[in-house]
């Protein structure tokens, strides 16, 4: 356990479910060991920290994160990443500001989601213990296995050297003007030289935590040192709703195994996708879940063996699907692997593309672009993905791996010897 200083933990988490979640679950289970926990997240995610049990503190309103959320051009390769750059460097100085306020009453230890500057802005000025938490493989540079960069499918055989090097142009002419302007301006107010490089800065955090197992993405060489691996964050018992529906459960024990189809909660323009989920489960002659937040997105007088559900949690609702098909992103795609199903990717923006290669790698996915997700591609896809013997043992043995892994146990025990470390400093 940490030494009485440090039983106080600040959480900083940006971003969408998918980067709020595990930091909730984070925070819960750090609770439950003793420790006075705080969480600072978008407003829309309060209930989320009530129902953990958790301190909450909102870095921006509803109608702030609704219009991030809505902003066209988000779900974009590029641009997405930009929009959502430059958004989450402006929530640096407010939540800069909260971690300063909260170490003047008593310090602490630091926890923050990748998107979460502030924190890292905090350890600069302030020499605090922070722990960064990244939940993908996709945030790891590496010139020997790079990630594939969204909007730009690099064919494989050319050397990992040469993608990494047009990664880096990612930065340069992508990345990096989107968010350190505004970044490099407030850290000139506290007398701090600007960052360099974002991808860079961000690991220089003390204690960094990698929230996906190795058997999904092996350490490579030249990541940080001093980064710890744990298993995925299995977190969505503090979602929305933390049970089926009544309505749901009527539906899944009244026919056949459905497919399951979800593009996101923060997706709020996936009409196309859910008009071609429609038709691949009347081409296939299957039933039908579409996870959707808001009804708009969803085809108007569905037939009664699709239903539309706006939130669920995956871990019990994937354990009565055949199939899932959604974005790629990696939470979803952890619950995949965690149920034991085979899993079709159609990716967006930021990781997804990522993620969905590993999938293919790994054996138990396949992905379609959107372009090419029509009625008979997709139809075509999933019967080959349900039909084979080798996804079926592939879906299998990663089942029991990801039941052996416990992430979150794991980074909060790394998180205590963090503060056990950084004590005698202070």
């Amino acid at each position: 356990m940490l030494p009485s200083t440090y039983t106080r933990v600040q959480i900083l988490a940006i971003g969408t479910h998918g980067d709020v979640l595990p930091m909730v679950a984070i925070g819960f289970e750090l609770a439950r060991r003793g420790h006075a926990v705080t969480l600072a997240a978008p407003e829309p995610f309060a209930g989320l920290a009530a129902r953990a049990g958790l301190v909450f503190h909102p870095l921006c309103t509803q109608a702030e994160y609704d219009r991030l959320i809505g902003t066209r051009g988000l779900w974009r390769p590029w641009r997405g990443a930009q929009i959502m750059l430059k958004a989450v460097a402006a929530l640096a100085e407010p939540a800069y500001r909260w971690i300063a306020s909260e170490q003047a009453t008593g310090g602490g230890v630091v926890v923050t989601s990748t998107l979460g500057l502030g924190a890292r802005v905090a350890q600069d000025k302030l020499v605090l213990p922070v722990v960064m938490v990244h939940v993908t493989p996709f945030l790891m540079e590496s010139r020997y296995a790079p990630p594939r960069l969204p909007g730009l499918p690099l064919p494989p055989m050319l050397p990992a050297r040469f993608r990494h090097w047009i990664g880096r142009g990612a930065d340069r002419y992508v990345i990096d003007p989107a968010a350190l302007p505004s970044l490099n301006a407030f850290r000139a107010t506290l007398n701090l030289p600007p960052v360099r490089r974002l991808r860079h800065w961000w690991n220089l955090a003390p204690t960094l935590i990698l929230m996906f197992p190795r058997w999904y993405a092996p350490p490579q060489l030249d990541w940080p040192a001093h980064a710890l691996q744990v298993g995925f964050p299995v977190a969505d018992q503090f979602g929305d709703a933390p049970e089926l529906s009544e309505d749901l459960i009527a539906f899944l024990r009244s026919g056949s195994v459905p497919l399951v189809f979800t593009y996101g909660s923060g997706m709020r323009r996936g009409r196309p996708f859910f008009k071609t989920a429609r038709e691949i489960c009347d081409r296939m002659g299957c039933r039908g879940i579409l996870l959707a937040p808001q009804s708009g997105q969803v085809p108007p007088d569905l037939p009664p063996h699709i239903i539309h559900v706006s939130y669920a949690p995956l871990a019990a609702l994937l354990l009565h699907a055949a199939a899932l098909i959604h974005h790629g992103g990696i939470g979803t795609v952890a619950q995949g692997l965690a149920a034991g199903i085979p899993q079709l990717v159609v990716p967006m923006a930021f990781d997804h593309f990522e993620e969905a290669r590993r999938l293919t790698e790994l054996g138990v996915g396949a992905s379609l672009s959107r372009r090419r997700f029509t009625p008979a591609r997709g139809a075509h896809m999933l019967d080959r993905l349900l039909t084979s013997f080798s996804v079926s043992e592939a879906c299998s043995s990663l089942r029991g791996k990801s039941a052996a892994d416990d992430g979150v146990r794991d980074a909060c025990d790394a998180i205590e010897r963090a503060g056990v470390l950084q004590s005698g400093s202070h």
